[in-house]
């Protein structure tokens, strides 16, 4: 079975090819920057992987695929660095998911985001694509509208928290809910007994969990579910700016980290792996450090090796592929399953996986705290998405006015006004010359 990656210059790549090693797919990686996905494969020699095909050319990648894997960033690790500062310029969250640096972010992905998912429609109509472009729910939403169902967005983060729950039990059923890093873990079943509760239940174990410490187990405790981790951005929205905006930003610290990686990479491939495996290591062990209390503290080993979006990847396409069924959690689309939102839109909920397809599964009604937080991000959602299909500049700004982390419609104004000045790609997806102020 073929699978063709998009973004394979990107230096998450060797994971993926790693955790595929023994799978029955034929990895093909695309890159539009010769130079990155040279950079990677001396990688991928290095540490003695099975070989992948290389392409610069995007149609011959897609050709007659069975899978496709979308893991772009456009703009590159500059662009995320200007979302990250602009944002914090006018007193907001810059973060590259959350509030006005994830939508300046969307902004400038969701064309590319379109123009691929033509081009998939075009050369492997029967593909499935699995979306792990962030942001990933508007980005999975906008390529549905070209490819239907087909596209499945995936992260790392929710599964991750079941899995913290569950240990080595077995898992019968999930009950998560929300949109991507935006959600809420309120059952794991195991042997008819609710894990989540067990714990909530378990003041010892409890303090021990990172969302406790995070949250505080009095908040979870009272709202009877774990939340994602992303949710700290929302619930502690001060706390979150003060703290990044005293520190180097994520975004400034990445495109740092990953150019000097690329620049040694190329001048010396013999030892691009080794430089690869130690860049990785210092990039998960400081994962989230703009916005913990403790800016010097580092995650563990078994924090970071438990698996990531790659094993997610693996195991959802495993058993599309007619392999073993899979429990997953993923962004899909709506339909029935939250009556607050319109059917087509992008949510994240559980979702069976089998040689039949993906099947989402129902979730328990929403309180009116939950809901009432999901409806006003996808709004903002819904509003990214006509802007950049309508290139009108006046949706984007009320998209990010809608924002529940951003409180005013003339700073909204203000920001899109830098943000169209500064980054070219987002001037151009809703309309504007960058040069128009």
């Amino acid at each position: 079975m073929k699978l063709a990656v998009i973004g394979g210059g990107g230096f998450r790549a060797p994971l993926l090819v790693k955790a595929l090693a023994d799978s029955p797919f034929e990895v093909h990686l695309y890159d539009d920057d010769p130079e990155r996905l040279s950079v990677i494969r001396s990688v991928i020699v290095g540490l003695g992987l099975p070989q992948p095909r290389f392409h610069n050319d995007l149609e011959e990648t897609l050709e007659d695929s069975d899978f496709v894997f979308t893991a772009i960033r456009v703009g590159g690790p500059e662009g995320r660095k200007l979302d990250e500062e602009i944002a914090a310029r006018h007193g907001f969250l810059g973060q590259e998911t959350v509030g006005l640096g994830g939508m300046a972010y969307a902004l400038r992905t969701i064309p590319v985001a379109r123009d691929i998912a033509r081009a998939i429609a075009e050369h492997a109509p029967a593909a499935w694509t699995i979306n792990f472009t962030n942001p990933a729910g508007v980005v999975t939403q906008a390529m549905q509208e070209v490819l239907g169902e087909r596209v499945i967005g995936i992260c790392d983060t929710p599964i991750s928290l079941v899995q913290r729950v569950a240990g080595a039990a077995p898992i019968d059923a999930i009950d998560y809910v929300g949109l991507n890093h935006l959600g809420w873990l309120r059952s794991v079943t195991s042997g008819g007994r609710d894990l989540v509760q067990d714990l909530l239940a378990d003041d010892d174990a409890l303090a021990a969990l990172d969302e406790a410490q995070v949250f505080g187990p009095e908040v979870l405790k009272s709202i009877g579910a774990l939340p994602n981790e992303y949710l700290f951005y929302y619930w502690f929205t001060r706390e979150a700016i003060t703290r990044i905006s005293a520190r180097d930003g994520r975004g400034a610290y990445l495109a740092a980290q990953q150019g000097d990686f690329y620049r040694a990479a190329l001048a010396t491939p013999e030892r691009a792996h080794e430089l690869w495996l130690d860049t990785l290591a210092d990039r998960e062990q400081t994962y989230g450090a703009e916005a913990r209390e403790d800016a010097t503290s580092r995650r563990s080993p078994e924090e970071y090796e438990a698996g990531g979006y790659q094993a997610v990847a693996l195991t959802l396409m495993t058993a599309l592929a007619g392999g073993t069924p899979a429990l997953t959690i993923s962004n899909v689309r709506n339909g029935q399953a939250i009556p607050q939102l319109p059917e087509d839109a992008v949510v994240e909920i559980p979702c069976l996986a089998d040689g039949e397809g993906l099947h989402p599964l129902s979730v328990a009604p929403l309180s009116a705290e939950f809901a009432g937080l999901m409806v006003q991000v996808k709004g903002s959602d819904e509003l990214l998405l006509a802007a950049t299909a309508e290139r009108d500049p006046e949706l984007a700004v009320r998209a990010l006015a809608a924002h529940p982390l951003i409180d005013s419609l003339n700073a909204a104004r203000a920001a899109l006004d830098d943000y169209c000045a500064e980054v070219p790609a987002i001037a151009a997806a809703i309309g504007r010359d960058s040069a128009a102020r």
